[in-house]
């Protein structure tokens, strides 16, 4: 899981700084490497080495907001919805991450690695 903490003026004119969460579950990264002919890292590596950036930015777009969630109070469960993820794309803190990951490979890479799970292999 990676946690961002993010500092942001929201619509209102206000200075916030707020932790974000991130993560995908071994199910998710199975699902999106099977989800794909040849695989999803397969394919990404393909995408990077292309230098299609409008297909990375796309990409990046999909795996923050696939990634996004809300741990529970107790951190038995990691909340994830399309509502969850479209209100949070809809904030200044999304553009912040988004624009970070954009404009710093290894921000990008650093997102990518926190936000896998850590125990994949096993």
């Amino acid at each position: 899981m990676l946690k961002k903490t993010v500092t942001y003026v929201d619509y209102n004119g206000v200075e916030r700084t707020e932790d974000f969460y991130f993560n995908l579950s071994k199910a998710e990264v199975a699902e999106m490497e099977l989800s794909v002919e040849g695989g999803f890292s397969k394919m990404l590596e393909e995408i990077v080495k292309s230098n299609d950036n409008a297909r990375i930015l796309e990409l990046f777009k999909e795996m923050v907001l696939k990634a996004y969630g809300e741990k529970s109070a107790d951190g038995r469960r990691f909340v994830k919805s399309k509502e969850l993820a479209e209100a949070f794309s809809q904030t200044e803190a999304y553009s912040e991450i988004f624009m970070e990951l954009a404009m710093d490979e290894k921000a990008a890479a650093a997102f990518v690695n926190g936000i896998m799970p850590a125990n994949l292999g096993k």
